[in-house]
């Protein structure tokens, strides 16, 4: 398996453990606003579906097809969302960062670079990765506007690339980071964590 259970990455900011069965009320806490659903193609204020799709995920993690995490606020240990690991393809040594969710009270805290410096990380210097991407439905510009400031390189635009939950078909901004620029990004986000405002 090429990535070696149990992945815990953590810094000041923000602690990432593997998904299990003990986050999954703490998860479900955390979802219940729904300006987080608006572009994601599951809709995670139906509890019983989110439910089955935490559960769908802690089995692929077991299977070695994905690694999903749960993120916590370092300072007060609260669960605040979630991200993961998957597209893994070890033989080609790159892999996707997405399924990437928080309350919106963490919204431009500074969290989620946090927590994406430390996946990268673990990409680029424990997996060796040559590429990491990230998919982001074409119109959610925040979302966007958060993955080029991590120093990602937009590729282009997948035309209806998915059809979501709710029937709507979906474009999908295509973004990535390579292994030849990862020592420029990383400089780039360790001044960000210090400023997170920036």
């Amino acid at each position: 398996m090429w990535l070696q259970h149990p992945v815990i990455l953590e810094n000041e900011v923000v602690k990432l453990l593997p998904l299990e069965s003990s986050h999954f009320d703490g998860l479900l806490q955390a979802a219940r606003d729904p300006r987080i659903w608006k572009y994601l193609s599951f809709n995670g204020l139906d509890s019983d579906a989110f439910r089955n799709e935490l559960r769908s995920a802690v089995l692929r993690k077991t299977m070695g097809e994905e690694y999903p995490f749960t993120v916590f606020d370092n300072t007060t240990g609260k669960i605040i969302g979630s991200t993961r690991f998957y597209n893994m393809y070890p033989a080609h040594r790159k892999l996707e960062i997405g399924w990437t969710w928080y309350a919106p009270e963490y919204w431009g805290s500074g969290h989620n670079v946090a927590c994406k410096s430390l996946l990268l990380t673990h990409a680029f210097e424990a997996l060796s990765c040559v590429r990491v991407q990230f998919q982001v439905h074409e119109q959610n510009v925040r979302s966007r506007a958060a993955v080029e400031r991590l120093g990602a390189k937009f590729e282009g635009i997948l035309r209806n690339e998915r059809i979501r939950d709710n029937g709507s078909i979906r474009n999908t901004a295509v973004y990535s980071i390579i292994n030849t620029e990862w020592e420029q990004v990383k400089r780039l986000l360790h001044d960000r964590i210090k400023s997170p405002k920036s």
